[in-house]
């Protein structure tokens, strides 16, 4: 699906309920009046009431008529309260059609209670869809890496890497779409619906490319026809990252004890993490072999691709680390710099303020003094501080102050952005079990905006990424560890679920947490679990 989002149209307003049935009651009440009156005004006028009936003359005749006029009046009070009653009937059988429709309407423009509710589904519906989709986008092309890693990547492969590029594209557009849903735009609820439903279809779309792919990719994967060249690979990677995390961890400790506590928060705990999923991906690098060993094709493929996952995110855990102490160096060095930098910005508002006075201006310069001296408090104290952080705050307080940023500044937004965003994409990606829409959404907007050359893009990129970790990591908190016991039996069980190494299927009513499916495989929802073999 590729409709662009629909114009918000503005409903017609319908005329109030209560007008209608106003009028409706006006109505039946003067038919009944009418009714009442005609034999009233009949008898005082002395006029027949049948047409061409003229009354006799004389004593006689005016005997004999009174009886006849006192039974006709009689008679003609029946109809009009049949009437009155009809009208009375059909205005209360009307109202409660009336209501029972409001209550269950769902045609565009419908403002009955059940809007809420029917939009309340669809967005469950999307936020599934949107979630679902990521994971497939992730997975597939954790595994083609290893692919291109076995096969030099080439001809064969740069199909498969097109879709999921395609596919994430797709999929970025609808996150795009639901994080302005969420923003209330637009605001009608039909117009709600529809994005919905666009959403909707756009992961449906991405899928299916996914999908479409998936027979494809196995062909030139070859799993089928025999497992031990992957497994290869896998062991390879294994055994590099084993190799490294030790200086990884001593990178670590260097960065706790010369940064702040702030500085390193966002890959505490990453070294233990890594070490977690290599201890999972040696049990299934084994089981691979074993089972290939023995002929059982299906099983070793099941843990490979565990293995194969976990091997991925120890990497990104490891990297994480390294590139953070990178970014910390760098940041450390450009701080004088943007502290410059920021008091060229701040001199440039002042003489403006100089020239014309306007209270908004001066409350700007007056922040950055403050900013920027409490800044340069903090660095001449020799205390260990947060160099992302200082850059931050100088850079924040810089940008009201002109209309355009020095180069140092700029620079600096450009790594504050950077490392916000990338921090944000490791973190949903080695916690995909438990991330859900929303942090997703906000990354991928995050991701967008870093694309862009202008320092505002980059400024929005930094603040939606954290927000976007934050989000995540409440999501993390949420979800707890239901699969903690299964680590007794099969250490970093727990880890490979909350990472989305492993599928994880609803808990049972009757069973807390119900033990993890195997691992999914390239391609989309309709393909992912193609491999699914128990791992037993």
């Amino acid at each position: 699906m590729t409709s662009s989002l629909p114009r918000a149209v503005r409903p017609r307003r319908a005329a109030p309920h209560w007008c209608v049935r106003a009028a409706r009651a006006a109505l039946g009440g003067t038919a009944g009046i009418a009714w009442l009156a005609l034999p009233v005004m009949t008898i005082n006028s002395g006029t027949a009431v049948a047409a061409g009936v003229l009354p006799r003359a004389g004593p006689a005749a005016a005997g004999t008529a009174a009886p006849q006029q006192d039974e006709t009046s009689g008679a003609d009070l029946v109809l009009p309260l049949v009437a009155v009653g009809a009208a009375v009937v059909g205005a209360g059988y009307g109202y409660v059609r009336r209501t029972r429709r409001a209550r269950t309407r769902t045609t565009p423009g419908g403002g009955g209670l059940d809007d809420t509710g029917e939009v309340g589904r669809l967005d469950e519906r999307a936020r599934q869809a949107l979630t679902l989709v990521d994971d497939c986008v992730r997975t597939s092309r954790e595994e083609l890496g290893f692919v291109e890693a076995r096969t030099g990547g080439g001809a064969a492969v740069a199909p498969y890497a097109g879709t999921v590029r395609q596919a994430g594209t797709e999929l970025a557009t609808a996150f795009g779409q639901h994080l302005r849903y969420d923003g209330g735009v637009p605001a009608g609820p039909a117009a709600r619906r529809q994005v919905l439903a666009d959403v909707i279809g756009r992961c449906e779309d991405a899928g299916r490319l996914l999908d479409a792919a998936a027979d494809g990719f196995d062909d030139v994967r070859g799993l089928d026809r025999g497992v031990g060249g992957a497994v290869e690979v896998a062991e390879s990677r294994f055994r590099a990252l084993a190799a490294r995390t030790p200086a990884t961890e001593a990178v670590l400790l260097g960065l706790v004890r010369r940064f702040a506590p702030s500085a390193s928060d966002q890959v505490a705990g990453y070294a233990e993490r890594a070490k977690d999923r290599l201890m999972f991906a040696t049990v299934h690098l084994n089981q691979a072999r074993q089972q290939a060993d023995r002929g059982e094709n299906g099983r070793a493929v099941t843990h490979l691709r565990a293995a194969e996952g976990a091997v991925a995110q120890a990497e990104v855990f490891l990297d994480g680390i390294e590139r953070l102490a990178a970014e910390l160096d760098e940041a450390a060095s450009m701080v004088p710099a943007a502290l410059s930098g920021a008091e060229a910005e701040r001199a440039g508002a002042q003489a403006r303020l100089t020239a014309v006075p306007p209270g908004e201006i001066r409350a700007r310069v007056l922040h950055a003094d403050a900013v920027l001296a409490s800044v340069r408090q903090e660095l001449a104290s020799g205390r260990p501080h947060d160099p992302l952080g200082v850059l931050r705050r100088v850079v924040a307080a810089a940008a009201p102050l002109g209309a355009g940023h020095t180069g140092v500044l700029s620079a600096a937004i450009l790594l504050t952005a950077r490392s916000a965003t990338t921090a944000a994409a490791d973190f949903v990606t080695t916690h995909r079990g438990a991330v859900g829409a929303g942090a997703r959404a906000l990354l991928t907007e995050a991701e967008r905006l870093l694309a862009s050359n202008a320092p505002a893009d980059h400024l929005r990129a930094d603040a939606l990424a954290r927000e976007a970790q934050t989000h995540a990591e409440q999501d993390v908190r949420t979800h707890g560890n239901p699969y903690a016991e299964a680590d007794l039996h099969n250490p970093g069980t727990a880890g490979a679920v909350l990472g989305g190494i492993l599928l994880s299927p609803s808990p049972s009513p009757t069973a807390p947490a119900p033990a993890p499916a195997p691992a999914p495989s390239f391609g989309g929802p309709g393909t992912r679990a193609r491999r699914v073999t128990s791992c037993s």
